[in-house]
């Protein structure tokens, strides 16, 4: 996923070294450092890795990049990666190197302050935030009542014109592979080749954009993950948002929650020091961090440690998303596939 506001393709940044005496029996003197390799938003990685640094004196070195491209790298670099923790806005990198034997078992404990089903199946990543798909519309192109209610209309030709997308996140991706899971190959492709035609010159690199471009009016319709209209209201104000969020129908495929994760390079050089860094992301503070505005501008459910969002979002509990996995969402491959078949990527 590109990250709120900082271009893909990023330099190596560190954030600042955290000053305090280590906690308990954190390894301040023989753990000093970890090298974070970071999707999420920067905002919201920042304020993690700097709370995280103040409670247990371990520096935390960030590296963000689009999250398929850290990934890309870790795999390429295998045991000689940098990195010892990989923390992403979605499933299918983690997955994806847990599928190359590059990721470290985590502890019970630490996967234990998320709900099983938001953690990976093997145990080697734990499950930090979530989302969910939805669609931001402008009331003054479109009303409420003629936006679709079930993912598949995308494809009505009374929309071309009207809608934004942007394939090239991997917000896109887990959306694709419902649909397959939904109404299997040959539909998938008819689908993605129909939405492509209806939202001729309005593909858009990412969602910040369709955000941007719905909201001045030049677009209609968008599908997008729901923090991202949460984020623009909050930077640019409550009486210059023009646009509004819809979900889709309960449980139909375009409806579907996005989990972040984080795990530990199975040949990270700090392995006790990254332990601890996922196991901050999960606790109550970091899950509170996470739930804040105020704090981190993250505007994502938090899924962990019994933390709720204090944000003006529909409650976690009360989404109704597709019923998919996050095994069935594996590593993304597939959905890339089917998008490069239609002409999407």
């Amino acid at each position: 996923m590109r990250r709120w506001g900082a271009a893909a393709g990023a330099a190596a940044v560190a954030v600042a070294c955290g000053m305090l005496t280590a906690c308990g029996a954190a390894g301040g003197s023989a753990d000093p450092s970890i090298t974070l390799y970071s999707g999420q938003h920067e905002q919201t990685t920042n304020q993690l890795a700097s709370a995280f640094e103040k409670a247990t004196g371990i520096t935390v070195n960030v590296r963000s990049d689009d999250e398929d491209t850290l990934a890309d790298q870790i795999a390429l670099q295998g045991k000689h990666s940098p990195a010892d923790v990989l923390y992403t806005e979605n499933t299918p990198p983690l997955e994806s190197l847990q599928g190359k034997g590059l990721l470290a078992r985590l502890s019970s404990a630490t996967l234990a302050h998320t709900p099983a089903m938001y953690d990976s199946p093997q145990g080697d990543w734990a499950g930090v935030s979530a989302r969910t798909s939805v669609l931001i519309y402008n009331p003054a192109l479109i009303p409420a009542s003629q936006l679709p209610v079930e993912v598949r209309q995308l494809a009505d030709p009374k929309y071309r014109g009207k809608l934004a997308i942007a394939p090239q996140e991997t917000d896109f991706q887990p959306i694709v592979t419902a649909y397959l899971r939904a109404y299997g190959k040959p539909a998938t492709i008819s689908w993605l080749t129909s939405i492509k035609a209806n939202a001729s010159g309005h593909v858009y690199p990412d969602n910040e954009a369709i955000a941007n471009q719905v909201n001045r009016g030049a677009i209609a319709f968008g599908l997008v993950n729901q923090y991202y209209w949460y984020r623009m209201r909050a930077e640019i104000g409550a009486a210059s948002t023009h646009s509004r969020i819809a979900h889709f129908a309960a449980r139909d495929p375009g409806y579907v929650i996005d989990v972040s994760g984080a795990a530990v390079l199975k040949y990270s050089a700090h392995a006790a020091a990254a332990r601890k860094f996922v196991a901050f992301l999960v606790s109550r503070q970091g899950q509170e961090i996470i739930a804040s505005p105020r704090k981190s501008l993250s505007f994502e459910y938090p899924i962990a440690s019994g933390v709720t969002t204090l944000s003006p979002e529909a409650p976690f509990a009360s989404l109704r998303p597709y019923p998919i996995t996050l095994g069935d969402l594996g590593n993304g491959q597939t959905a890339i596939a089917l998008m490069r078949a239609a002409g999407l990527l």
